[in-house]
């Protein structure tokens, strides 16, 4: 793998950058995988098809692995059971919960989402009255975005699809931001030496550009006293420490220092004009790729602070759903109270009541991809149920299910016909290793498989 001169040139002099080990690692071909299990999801970590190598240091539940498996194969990656998310990345948990009182409800907007390895991690670390609104600006991610965050199971997530800009309809909202920013990529080049084409002096400075508009944008909607957590996986200092000093200058934000273990190796960098605190990931360093990550605080401008308030009312363009109908849903659901209902598309879907009015407030400034949990459609007094309420933490134990072996879940994740030895009719909840994968309808004379077409793995 051959570095660039230019970009060589321009790490020099960096805090903690040593040119012989950062060249050695990057030509060394090593790779390093590792996921983070769903704390909501009970799945024995003996049951993984995965030998672990060890814990990811500042992530309660992120492990290495030895050797990367096929995960398209596993069924319960499709469950939801774990995340495959890049170790250095996960040291956003450790920023929010040294700067965030995470024991009591926030409102946390995730800007950059897709594929949605922050937000999944953000959910598991926030309280459940907490809401987080995960965001992706690009169209064409936010299918993928959705999937993932479905998977998850969690019902206290908002997925929307906006422009930053957008977000300045909702003044004062958020008590935490999170803006992992589009950059030039360069602490993914020893994962994809491809990235290492698309690297230039140019880009980067496009990059820097680009930042700067999307955290100008955001800043509006952060309340005052909140904490903004930004992060790269560039290792140029006019995306990272150059940004913290354009943020202090602008907005007056207040640099938060965190607390690092000196065996995690880490590098706290100071940025040359305000001298706030950064976080740099080294792969000559860390067991994970290049990352960089600082936090901090809005100002307090004000004795009397208007935090940004949910509207009132019910969501526009939302069907009632009767009395009649939520009776025929309450026994599937664990809590059902705990929920309000609301129809889209003729689906029936739940949202938790907390937070019926953020989602008028939401829905009146943003374009919603997806709110709650959509639990199916109402036909005849019965249920039809969809995929999403299958994978969510939301069913009851009642419900009838069937565990299935290995090759018959990778049958039915490939929407193939099964076959079931049951006496069971009707509608069935498909298990592996105790895990919800989905729907079948069982016939007399056959089993309906109704796992989501566009889901369907083509692996053979």
């Amino acid at each position: 793998m051959n570095l660039p001169e230019p970009f060589i040139q321009s790490l020099q002099n960096l805090e903690g950058f040593h040119e012989e080990a950062f060249k050695a690692v990057h030509q060394s071909g090593a790779q390093i995988t590792s996921v983070r299990l769903n704390p909501n999801k009970t799945c024995n970590i003996q049951h993984l098809p995965f030998d672990i190598e060890g814990k990811v240091p500042w992530s309660y539940n992120g492990y290495y692995l030895k050797e990367r498996p096929s995960f398209t194969l596993d069924p319960l990656f499709h469950a939801g059971a774990y995340y495959v998310q890049e170790a250095s990345s996960m040291f956003l948990e450790e920023a929010l919960k040294q700067t965030v009182d995470l024991t009591k409800p926030v409102r946390v907007l995730d800007l950059c989402a897709a594929p949605g390895g922050k937000s999944t991690l953000i959910q598991s670390v926030i309280s459940p009255e907490s809401l987080l609104l995960s965001n992706e600006v690009i169209k064409t991610r936010v299918n993928i975005l959705t999937e993932n965050i479905t998977k998850w199971g969690a019902a206290n997530v908002i997925v929307t699809n906006n422009d930053p800009k957008d977000f300045q309809r909702l003044q004062n909202y958020f008590d935490v931001i999170v803006v992992d920013a589009p950059c030039s990529g360069s602490g993914l080049f020893r994962k994809d030496p491809n990235a290492i084409n698309e690297w230039s002096e140019n880009n980067v400075t496009l990059c820097a550009q680009r930042q700067q508009r999307i955290l100008a944008d955001i800043m509006p909607s952060l309340k005052e006293g909140g904490v903004l957590i930004y992060s790269t996986c560039s290792y140029s200092k006019q995306e990272d420490e150059e940004i913290e000093d354009w943020l202090i200058q602008e907005f007056k934000v207040e640099s938060l220092q965190l607390k690092v273990d000196q065996v995690w190796s880490i590098v706290e960098t100071v940025s040359e004009i305000s001298g706030a605190y950064g976080y740099r990931f080294y792969p000559d360093k860390v067991k994970g790729e290049g990352f960089f990550i600082a936090a901090f605080k809005k100002p307090l401008n004000s004795l009397a602070i208007t935090e940004g308030k949910s509207q009132k009312g019910k969501p526009k363009n939302k069907q009632a759903v009767t009395a009649g109908e939520i009776e025929t849903i309450k026994p599937l659901l664990i809590q059902a109270d705990n929920f309000f209902y609301l129809k889209q598309n003729e689906e029936v879907v739940a949202v938790p009541g907390y937070f019926e009015n953020d989602l008028v407030s939401i829905q009146s400034a943003l374009y919603i991809k997806k709110a709650g949990v959509k639990l199916g459609t109402i036909i005849r007094n019965e249920l039809i149920p969809s995929h999403e309420l299958a994978v969510s933490n939301m069913l009851a134990a009642s419900i009838p299910k069937i565990e299935i072996s290995l090759e018959t879940a990778l049958q039915y994740l490939r929407r193939h016909d099964i076959s079931l030895q049951t006496e069971m009719r009707g509608w069935v909840l498909i298990t592996y290793q105790q895990l919800p994968l989905g729907w079948v309808k069982v016939m007399p004379n056959r089993t309906n498989n109704y796992y989501p077409r566009e889901w369907r793995i083509l692996n053979k």
